[in-house]
């Protein structure tokens, strides 16, 4: 029996061909697409994806070229230098996973008869179809108005990595929440030393530029790195909450009772960053091949056009 998605309460969710790994691959323009690049082509995405790299690259040229270049302490220089542009690094690279990863999108318009016998439904189980990108919806799934996909355990559409979080990036975006926290953290403490060293000395000597636009430089990367360690702060801290009690931020606004077994806590965690806890954790690079990347570039260039 096939429903619309709008009824509250589903008979049967877990049938085998709709578990997490399962594949539509009916139509041989389905599968091809499958091997491209993830990329959602919205205006808005786009222009705040590349506002994040621009501010983190001002953030970077003011903490290397007004504060660190300039200073007669070496090895504070070499330290601080090194460490934040790792991190930015780091945090750029998490929020390419975030933005190119498939965040768990259900295969559009597998809701065919011809897919609809191959599950051999028994009396009195329930699928539903979402109206909207013509496929089966399976449990915890939830349809992207900007995706145009159904995505699977989606948490919301975050225009910043112009992408929704789902199921299979959410480990990505907690990271580049992370990173871009401890990065906005570390250059508002490097602000607050090069004020005090400034004060305390000439400012004509503390940096190759003029006062007033070394003043300003600064002031304006305080603000981006206090706005920014806010937001990103909360939402890592969010995203964390929302890990550890397999719920996500939809399933949290709509209030209603859960028809899945929840994950215990350390379980939550395990299942969205991989395995036992080490270093992979925190990796961005984790999983990365680069040769897969070019190829599925080659074969057909954007997942889809919005």
């Amino acid at each position: 029996t096939m429903q619309s998605s709008g009824h509250r309460f589903r008979d049967v969710e877990h049938h085998p061909l709709l578990a997490e790994n399962d594949s539509y691959d009916s139509s041989s323009s389905e599968a091809d697409m499958a091997e491209r690049v993830w990329f959602i082509r919205d205006g808005c995405g786009m222009v705040c994806a590349i506002m994040t790299w621009l501010l983190v690259v001002y953030a970077d040229f003011v903490v290397t070229f007004v504060m660190l270049l300039p200073s007669k302490d070496f090895w504070y220089s070499v330290i601080n230098g090194v460490l934040f542009n790792c991190l930015a690094v780091l945090a750029l690279s998490s929020h390419l996973r975030t933005m190119l990863t498939d965040p768990g999108a259900v295969p559009k318009g597998n809701a065919t008869k011809e897919y609809m016998d191959n599950l051999q439904l028994k009396p009195g189980e329930v699928i539903y179809k979402c109206p909207k990108c013509c496929s089966i919806k399976p449990e915890r799934a939830h349809h992207c108005s900007i995706c145009k996909r159904c995505i699977r355990k989606m948490d919301h559409h975050c225009p910043w990595v112009n992408n929704c979080v789902g199921e299979k990036n959410q480990r990505f975006f907690v990271l580049f929440t992370m990173y871009i926290a401890l990065i906005s953290a570390h250059a508002l403490i490097l602000c607050g030393f090069q004020f005090f060293s400034c004060v305390r000395g000439q400012w004509t000597e503390c940096s190759d530029f003029s006062p007033p636009v070394t003043v300003i430089l600064m002031i304006f990367l305080c603000l981006e790195g206090f706005l920014f360690l806010t937001f990103t702060a909360v939402m890592f801290g969010t995203q964390i909450h929302s890990i550890c009690n397999d719920e996500t931020e939809i399933e949290r606004l709509k209030s209603e009772k859960p028809t899945w077994e929840r994950r215990l806590r350390w379980e939550g965690m395990k299942s969205v960053f991989g395995g036992q806890p080490s270093l992979l954790w925190i990796n961005p690079f984790a999983g990365f091949r680069i040769r897969r990347l070019l190829l599925r570039a080659k074969k057909g260039g954007p997942e889809f056009s919005v």
